[in-house]
């Protein structure tokens, strides 16, 4: 507020009067008058905040992550000046450190758990059925190594017809990972004639889904999202096998060196065979793309 006293103090308005209209006292203010804020501190206060957002977009990140990501929204600083802030705040890796009993627990979920049915007996269990395209969606991050380091996909799939309507691939695990990737699917369905609005999506609680940049995703493509609980990875099985499916036909078929040619490789796999060549016995030995195209005239006859 002491800003302002001095601005309406600059304007004719006398210190005493603005003072008692903000309920605070004269000498307080005097004495900030005689010793603003520097230069100095307000720039270590712009670095602190851009810190504190990366963190708490990624709280899984190091001080060498988050000096990047600072960097990229303008605000640049030496490793050992982020280290500091890092270090006086407690903005620590999520991962990085041993922690025992006081180990921090998992995020709450940010959305209900819109997939859980409770049956007469009072045993919950989880349904990924869909009766038409773009109405329930669920999406995963696997990892693989490469000789360069870890390779993170995300994906996304229509229970509907088990198809991977968007996906992005990435060196670092951060939320922009799954935010791309839903940007990916919303982008491609839309360029199909379909639409996303309503759209139930499912996924764990990871920190990358229960981030706000995902959680602006959603609500921009107006989506409604739905979170399964810590470590059961009964709540988002359908991803599970869909990942375990990856594994056993591209990540473990041979060691690879690069990301890059990793990354071919999923994307190849994903289009090519998954999507126009793989039969799936829940779609009446069809394909994903093959389901859709027969499905469709008839979905829309229906409605």
């Amino acid at each position: 507020m002491y800003p302002l006293v001095r601005e309406l103090a600059a304007d004719g308005v006398p210190v005493a009067v603005t003072c008692r209209v903000l309920k605070i006292t004269r000498q307080p203010y005097y004495r900030w008058l005689r010793s603003p804020v520097t230069d100095a501190e307000l720039a270590a206060a712009y670095r602190a905040n851009a810190l504190f957002d990366a963190h708490r977009d990624d709280p899984e990140f190091g001080y060498r992550f988050l000096l990047d990501e600072a960097k990229e929204v303008g605000e640049p600083m030496a490793e050992r000046t982020a280290w500091k802030i890092c270090s006086q705040l407690g903005w620590w890796s999520s991962h990085g450190k041993k922690r025992g009993a006081n180990a921090k627990k998992p995020g709450p979920p940010v959305h209900d758990d819109l997939c859980a049915v409770t049956d007469k007996h009072g045993v919950t269990r989880h349904e990924f059925k869909a009766g038409n395209a773009n109405e329930l969606w669920l999406a995963d991050i696997t990892e693989h190594w490469t000789g360069e380091g870890k390779l993170y996909v995300c994906a996304i799939k229509d229970a509907y017809s088990n198809r991977i309507v968007g996906y992005s691939i990435d060196s670092r695990m951060k939320s922009s990972l799954a935010v791309a990737a839903l940007n990916n699917a919303a982008a491609r369905r839309r360029i199909e004639g379909g639409h996303v609005a309503g759209c139930v999506i499912h996924t764990d609680r990871g920190s990358q889904f229960r981030s706000r940049k995902f959680v602006h995703a959603i609500n921009r493509h107006s989506m409604v999202g739905s979170m399964g609980r810590v470590g059961a990875a009964g709540d988002n099985a359908a991803m599970e096998s869909f990942f375990a499916l990856l594994q056993k036909n591209v990540l473990n078929q041979r060691t690879w060196a690069t990301r890059q040619e990793l990354r071919i490789a999923i994307v190849t796999w994903i289009e090519k065979t998954y999507h126009r060549r793989r039969r799936q016995a829940a779609l009446g030995r069809l394909t994903p793309v093959e389901y859709e195209l027969i499905m469709k005239p008839t979905a829309t006859q229906a409605a």
